[in-house]
């Protein structure tokens, strides 16, 4: 017992390492949709339920949802990619503010945002109906304005580290994302990145970019395999072999057989005599996008490949993929292959030549929708922060089990992997409400745990929407949030003598309900600098839509090594216009028979006010 509360103190030691590391996500962003219903009959055109709609939730997806797995991890995301100007688009920025993702993703009017929508009735999925396709590919402005944004974003990242090379990772699920003047650009500046992580449908486009680590499906490695002509590698005294016709059948998948090796010949001779360069050879059919895993879970089939491990006795997906590891890292020039097998989880090798292997929990396909985007995550933050494999591995795995416990497209917080872990996500037990000369305790100990502290201040007289979402942005910049508001005299100074609707002790109690906010302290001053001073914050965090160098306490901030980051407010959201509906609903003189007698107390403040 002391044995594995150990283990798992030193893998919470990796997730704290990993806290504020500058991660940049590029490639196929795209929106999820679920549509739960319900349905008790069918309608009388068709063998077919009615469904009646209850709810629907978006959620960030593909490469997205991998920028939002980073954040909520723990990491520093920005995401670059080309998202539509539409709602589809407008939706999947509010997924990226909520998380607390830097939004770097470049308008394309007139190209849609790729959709995924699933409708659901009992839990199970009916059906899914697919927008965006890799027709629809960047134009030349478009392509000018990704690789724009993508050095831009580098450099905000690298500035914001102290200098630090930021850690890349690509996401190329063939929606048109990444055409090839991207990943030209990527692969020629390779060395503005530490640590590179590549999760692509095909591999084979990437192969001078030189990743950390990939994470191929299995049906990405075999496609792989098949396209680089055949392999044979032994494996406890039989050979597996890999066979592959010089051209696909016009109708039907191609086949590629594991079974008794009729010879021993290499994959590099093979390679080396068809192309005389290493690497796969020939292009990607259109059928090969289209590989997926029979019912059987023994062979993977698709009008491009067919794996059949019947032929190879007592073979399965796990020893078939462990035994191509040396290949599959030669053909990706990566140091690191992580082969993901769904719910029966992954094979990882590396340089080592040592294959590890990872368990899942069995569950349903809508519990795991998003998972292999919480294992890319968190292996590449693990790997940032320069963990050994194994342990990367054990993390990865752990990211992904944990977030399949329900229906919908899953995200994995750090607080629910230092759960998993046992381990306890607030050490410090200091209450919410705190007075000024508490400060410089609390914030030492933060310190000394290796948490960082992000630092906001208002009035927040009347708490509304834009208040909460403004609040869970910003705690998602940092490890814990600190807000200091406006006592009553202040914001009279500041706002009239009508002003504070709300008490400072009923803004504060407010406040620190929420569970975004670790702590509140109220300031008499009209200005926060001298908390600023105090508090040191690694973020300083202010609502508003114009650039953070306009921040009045911007020059102290950045003095005392802090980043100022602005945030927009939701629109039509504000305290006034609170204020102003009330007082206009309070002076109607038109009847309103159906509204409950208004609040004598309330109107009277608000008249007052």
């Amino acid at each position: 017992m002391a044995g594995a509360a150990a283990e798992q103190r030193r893998l919470a030691t990796v997730v704290e390492s990993w806290l504020g590391r500058p991660v940049l996500i590029v490639g196929d962003a795209m929106l999820d949709e679920w549509r739960f219903a319900d349905s008790d009959r069918l309608c009388r055109e068709a063998p077919a339920p009615v469904l009646t709609l209850r709810r629907r939730i978006s959620a960030a997806g593909g490469a997205a949802n991998t920028a939002v797995n980073v954040a909520t991890l723990g990491g520093r995301a920005v995401l670059v990619a080309p998202v539509g100007a539409d709602v589809a688009g407008d939706e999947l920025h509010d997924c990226l503010d909520r998380a607390g993702v830097w939004d770097r993703t470049v308008n394309q009017p007139g190209r849609p945002t790729p959709v995924k929508r699933r409708m659901l009735a009992g839990n199970q999925i009916l059906l899914r109906e697919d927008s965006g396709d890799p027709e629809d590919s960047l134009d030349h402005d478009g392509v000018a304005r990704l690789l724009t944004a993508l050095s831009c974003a580098t450099e905000e990242l690298r500035a914001a580290a102290g200098g630090e090379a930021p850690t890349l990772v690509v996401c190329d699920y063939g929606l048109g994302a990444l055409p090839a003047p991207v990943r030209a650009w990527l692969v020629e500046h390779r060395e503005r990145y530490a640590t590179v992580a590549l999760d692509a449908h095909d591999l084979a486009d990437w192969r001078g970019l030189a990743p950390t680590v990939v994470t191929p499906s299995f049906a990405e490695a075999t496609r792989l395999l098949a396209r680089a002509g055949g392999t044979t590698r032994p494996t406890g005294g039989t050979e597996l072999h890999l066979e592959h016709p010089e051209s696909d059948p016009v109708d039907g998948p191609s086949e590629m057989t594991a079974g008794v090796a009729p010879g021993g010949v290499r994959a590099d001779d093979l390679i080396a005599s068809a192309s005389g360069r290493p690497g796969p050879v020939g292009e990607p059919t259109p059928g090969e996008g289209r590989v997926a895993l029979t019912g059987d879970g023994l062979s993977v089939t698709g009008t491009g490949v067919t794996v059949n491990t019947r032929a190879g006795e007592g073979v399965d997906r796990a020893v078939l993929a462990e035994s191509r590891l040396a290949e599959l890292r030669a053909h990706t020039g990566a140091d690191v292959v992580a082969v993901t097998l769904d719910t029966e989880g992954a094979v990882v090798g590396g340089t080592d030549g040592e294959p590890r292997r990872s368990h899942s929990t069995p569950v349903p396909a809508s519990h795991a929708v998003g998972a292999g985007d919480a294992y890319l995550a968190a292996m590449t933050l693990a790997l940032a922060a320069d963990a050994p494999l194994p342990t990367a591995a054990q993390l990865a795995q752990l990211a992904a089990t944990i977030t399949v416990s329900d229906t919908g497209t899953c995200v994995c917080r750090r607080d629910d992997l230092l759960a998993a872990l046992d381990q306890p996500t607030d050490t410090t037990g200091h209450p919410a409400l705190v007075g000024g000369d508490e400060l410089d305790a609390i914030v030492a100990e933060y310190r000394e745990a290796g948490r960082s502290v992000v630092f906001t201040n208002g009035c927040f007289d009347v708490l509304h929407r834009g208040h909460v979402r403004y609040l869970e942005q910003a705690r998602a910049l940092g490890d814990l949030l600190i807000v200091a508001i406006n006592s009553d005299g202040s914001v009279r100074r500041l706002k009239g003598p009508d002003r504070p609707v709300n008490p400072v002790e009923d803004r504060s109690a407010l406040l620190a309900a929420l569970a975004c906010v670790d702590h509140v302290v109220v300031f008499e001053e009209d200005s926060p600098a001298a908390l600023i001073e105090a508090v040191r914050p690694d973020v300083y965090v202010k609502g508003g839509d114009y650039p953070p160098e306009l921040v009045p306490e911007a020059p102290l901030v950045r003095r005392l090594g802090g980043q100022v980051r602005t945030l927009g407010y939701v629109p039509d959201r504000s305290t006034s216009a609170i204020i102003e509906r009330i007082r206009s609903h309070s002076q109607d003189p038109s009847p309103h028979t159906n509204d409950p007698a208004p609040d004598p107390s309330l109107r009277t403040r608000t008249q007052a006010s």
